[in-house]
């Protein structure tokens, strides 16, 4: 886990790190970009003043800093180099338009010769295409148009330079209007590339940008900006992040681990104490709750209550396991002691009485493999049955010795599930009224809304408030003054409950109008198959 959460940081911080270097390298050179820009229109406006004539252009004032800066007409000619150039070299021209300001007493060039008063043409020729030097601050705000005839020169702008000794740069966009007398142009050509300055060679940004002087000479002014502060700034920052890339990582690491560690204490826990429960079989134990509110305290908990359950599962299958053995222990024993006196004496056997235990163990086991399946989870069938017609063949097999019956059962009373099962809850449900009974046991089925409703009431001793529940667990029996061969096992409104249960319904226990007990069995209503109609034999004549 804290090397996965490593590793994830470590991808976080070096993406993020790359997109740091990246964004500070565009910025540092969209600022070299402008830099240039403005210098070559500042110089390019000084330019714009001058009459020209002379085979060379005195360079004007302010580009004698040592910054790469030459002046070139057309055909790549040298008119006028910054100090210290020795050469220029590069590719990636991009057209870059500027915005068209009226130009208005360009200030004269202090190393030219003296400019006279521009004719009306040439004054209205500035005003409408060129800029001066009090607007040329404002251009930083640049349109890009490379849909122009400007950007068809792209490629050959840099491949085409021709230089002389000073490595001058040809005209990069020999398809481009020339601007009008007294004013520049209104594209600028970026591109990057690398200059010798004093001996030195380093990458510059370049600015390119066409002036028509006085004297109607169309000239291309070169200037450009260092990115020395560019390459600095981005090795400084590269080399800062993978000299704290460890530390972080360790940090990171360190806290990880601790946090998981102090997070993943109260789980340890748990395991702990619960591999103590399985070496031990101490089912109650429990394991240590947190004081907090959090997922691993809700964890806890619920360990906590499967525990309990499964506490209660056990020893409520170690109490069946006894009380099974302890019901069967009986007639067993019965049964053998009178084989064992039979054996002795044939005269004495009681073979009425041995039929009657082989019976009561039949029963018994039959009981306890159907309480087994029904714990096993066995779910019951998706037929429908007519529950008055069930109670009606319960109530026919009857022997006519026993307590009489009554019912009160109408037609096409359905439920959905297991025949032999709903007939197992019947027989259970009258053998127990018919025990308690004094002269009658009334039964009733009923539909009550989407429920059908059984009810078995005697008129006997009737089950105490406090009991009603407590007679449903197994091999509980109230009576314990009676004999047990008369009172059952236990186990039969057990089953009633368990198999009503998985049928969807209830079996509760109340009492009934005449004071006895009233027990009333309760599931979900199902659809009545249909019938097939009676065809005729012969159908009738027309």
């Amino acid at each position: 886990m804290v090397l996965l959460a490593t590793a994830v940081v470590t991808v976080a911080l070096v993406a993020a790190g790359v997109a740091v270097l990246v964004s500070l390298r565009m910025n540092l050179t969209e600022q070299a970009q402008n830099e240039a820009n403005d210098t070559a229109r500042r110089i390019a406006l000084q330019v714009a003043t001058w009459r020209g004539g002379d085979a060379r252009l005195p360079l004007p004032d302010g580009a004698q800093e040592g910054i790469p800066v030459q002046v070139t007409d057309k055909d790549g000619h040298l008119l006028a180099v910054g100090k210290g150039l020795e050469s220029i070299s590069g590719t990636g021209v991009t057209a870059v338009r500027v915005p068209r300001t009226a130009a208005s007493s360009p200030p004269p060039s202090p190393s030219a010769s003296p400019t006279p008063t521009p004719s009306p043409s040439s004054a209205s020729s500035s005003r409408f295409g060129g800029e001066t030097a009090d607007d040329h601050g404002g251009g930083r705000g640049r349109d890009k148009d490379r849909g122009s005839d400007d950007s068809g020169s792209h490629d050959s702008a840099s491949d085409d330079h021709g230089s002389d000794d000073h490595g001058s740069v040809a005209d990069p966009t020999p398809q481009a209007k020339d601007p009008a007398i007294g004013t520049i142009g209104d594209t600028v050509q970026e591109r990057s590339g690398r200059a010798v300055v004093d001996g030195r060679s380093a990458p510059y940004r370049f600015a390119t940008i066409k002036a028509t002087d006085l004297g109607g000479r169309t000239v291309l002014v070169h200037a450009g900006a260092s990115l020395a502060t560019r390459e600095s700034a981005v090795r400084s920052t590269a080399l800062a992040m993978l000299a704290g890339l460890p530390l972080v990582l360790a940090a990171v690491g360190g806290v990880t681990w601790l946090v998981s560690r102090r997070a993943l204490a109260p789980v340890e826990g748990i395991r702990r104490e619960m591999a103590a429960i399985t070496a031990s079989e101490d089912l109650s134990r429990r394991v240590p709750e947190p004081a907090s509110h959090d997922e691993v305290a809700h964890l806890a908990r619920t360990t906590n209550e499967t525990l309990t359950a499964l506490e209660a599962a056990v020893d409520r299958q170690r109490r069946f396991v006894a009380d099974a053995s302890h019901e069967l222990r009986s007639p067993i024993a019965s049964l053998r002691t009178q084989l064992e006196v039979g054996s002795a004496h044939p005269q004495l056997l009681d073979v009425p009485g041995a039929v009657k235990d082989t019976e009561r163990l039949q029963d018994l086991a039959a009981d306890l493999l159907l309480l087994a399946r029904l714990d096993a989870g066995e779910r019951p069938g998706q037929a429908p049955v007519d529950l008055g017609e069930l109670v009606r063949e319960e109530v026919g097999r009857r022997p006519a010795d026993r307590t009489p019956i009554s019912v009160d059962a109408g037609e096409q009373h359905h439920v959905a599930g297991s025949r032999g099962q709903l007939n197992r809850v019947i027989g259970n449900l009258l053998d127990n009224a018919q025990r308690h009974a004094r002269t009658e046991v009334v039964v009733r089925v009923q539909g009550q809304g989407d429920r059908i409703v059984l009810t078995v009431a005697d008129d006997g001793g009737g089950v105490p408030a406090a009991e009603r529940g407590r007679i449903f667990e197994r091999f509980v029996r109230l009576d314990d003054a009676r004999a047990r061969d008369d009172g059952g096992a236990g186990l039969g409104l057990p089953i009633a409950r368990d198999v009503a249960r998985r049928h969807g319904g209830t079996l509760t226990a109340g009492e009934a109008p005449s004071g006895g007990a009233l027990f009333e069995l309760r599931l979900p209503a199902a659809t009545a198959p249909r019938r097939p109609h009676a065809t005729p034999k012969y159908a009738p004549e027309p």
